[in-house]
């Protein structure tokens, strides 16, 4: 059951960390501009679920995947109460606040923010200039603008070799595996890269998923993990989109390949959200 009244606990999205993963290395701080995190005795901590937004802007900034949204009961978020802890801060952590909730269309928590700011006669920044630096830019709603497009249709030939696609559906032991050159891609890639069969599927098999929002990780590093030790993989390419959150791809790799005990050198390309390879 969900309430909605301050100081009673409410079913919501908040972030949880796997103290076994997690090293203590502190990345996961400077992508949670709320203050909820804070490293104690060697390990990220959640301080308090009145900070925590349930956004996740703190996922694609750990090595370890350590860190996932789950759906759970916790203290309603209490902007107030961030806004306290912010000001704090100064004035270059309050605008990546704002900033953070702008990105995710958080329209009424923003207003607060404002309206605190107001209250306390404190300089509200400039905080729609450019995307938050912590990588919420995945988030933002945004018109991209193309340049340099042809009148002319370029007629190209698709390159998928394999069915299916996605990691959830995909079996370790299909055939089309055995000495395969894999391509593991971010979902939203191959929408953004117009060139994607020509320049990275092309004669390889090719496994996506979001490392973000898919909420079985740590079935996919399993999984991952199995196909390495069974089906003799010649080289792995990733490509993924150049928002942190999406980075969580080679982690997700990188960890099946040490399960497995596999050394396979992985191409890294990061795609840009104009479109190009950055």
């Amino acid at each position: 059951m969900q309430f909605n009244h301050r100081g009673n606990k409410m079913k919501r999205d908040i972030i949880k960390i796997d103290e076994d993963k997690c090293t203590g290395c502190g990345e996961c701080i400077t992508g949670c501009p709320e203050g909820a995190l804070q490293v104690i005795d060697g390990k990220a901590r959640l301080i308090s679920d009145l900070f925590c937004d349930g956004l996740g802007a703190c996922i694609g900034t750990c090595p370890q995947g350590a860190i996932q949204v789950e759906k759970r009961e916790a203290e309603p978020y209490d902007e107030s109460k961030v806004m306290k802890n912010i000001v704090k801060a100064g004035p270059n952590v309050i605008k990546a606040h704002l900033q953070h909730l702008q990105e995710h269309g958080e329209d009424k928590i923003l207003s607060e923010a404002i309206d605190y700011l107001n209250k306390n006669n404190i300089e509200i920044p400039d905080y729609e200039e450019k995307p938050l630096a912590c990588g919420c830019q995945g988030s933002m709603t945004q018109e991209l603008e193309r340049v340099g497009k042809s009148e002319e249709s370029v007629i190209l030939s698709a390159e998928l070799k394999n069915w299916p696609i996605q990691l959830q559906l995909l079996n370790p032991n299909a055939p089309y595996l055995k000495n395969a050159d894999l391509l593991l891609a971010a979902d939203c890639a191959p929408f953004a890269y117009a060139n994607f069969h020509q320049r990275f599927l092309k004669d390889k098999v090719l496994i996506i998923f979001c490392p973000k929002l898919d909420k079985t990780i740590e079935e996919y590093i399993d999984k991952l993990a199995s196909i390495f030790e069974k089906q003799n993989i010649n080289s792995i390419t990733i490509v993924h989109m150049e928002v942190p959150c999406c980075g969580g791809i080679e982690v997700i790799v990188k960890r099946a390949l040490e399960q497995a005990q596999k050394n396979i050198i992985i191409k890294d390309y990061t795609i840009s959200m104009n479109g190009e390879i950055v």
